[in-house]
């Protein structure tokens, strides 16, 4: 993968530049983003803060309850199309070792994108097979 990496939304009001490579590609595999994405997974690029610039005001959605781990659940969105971009605290607020999970079909280029792990492979759909060398997990993964 070469850096700088753009993307954004799809009608263009809302972009993200990322300048260090993605601390993790995963796929997840739960119910929740099995509905949101309307697929078998999502894929999330996880960057670290400080490689990452935004441009634009995403809109925080309504949080979808809790996750397994009893934090709420907020994603970030384009105000005007809709997309999901991002999952993270509130933009503008950082802290040391903050990281923003990037919804993987966002980027403008997605060919170096391959999921290394797979969360809550439990709920997972069947016919999905895992790619031999990833990390799988049933759920959550504590890290």
């Amino acid at each position: 993968m070469q850096l700088p990496q753009a993307g954004g939304c799809i009608c263009g009001a809302v972009r993200y530049t990322i300048e260090q490579a993605p601390l993790e590609v995963y796929a997840c595999h739960c119910t929740d983003c099995q509905r949101i994405t309307s697929s078998a997974f999502s894929i999330g690029a996880v960057v670290s803060e400080a490689g990452f610039s935004l441009a634009g005001k995403p809109a925080r959605s309504v949080p979808g309850g809790v996750t397994a781990g009893g934090r709420p659940k907020h994603r970030w969105t384009c105000p005007d199309c809709g997309t999901w971009l991002f999952g993270s605290p509130r933009p503008g607020t950082t802290h040391p070792g903050m990281f923003r999970a990037v919804r993987g079909g966002t980027f403008d280029d997605t060919s170096w994108l391959a999921p290394t792990a797979h969360y809550w492979t439990r709920s997972r759909q069947r016919w999905i097979v895992l790619p031999e060398g990833s990390a799988v997990f049933d759920t959550q993964p504590d890290r």
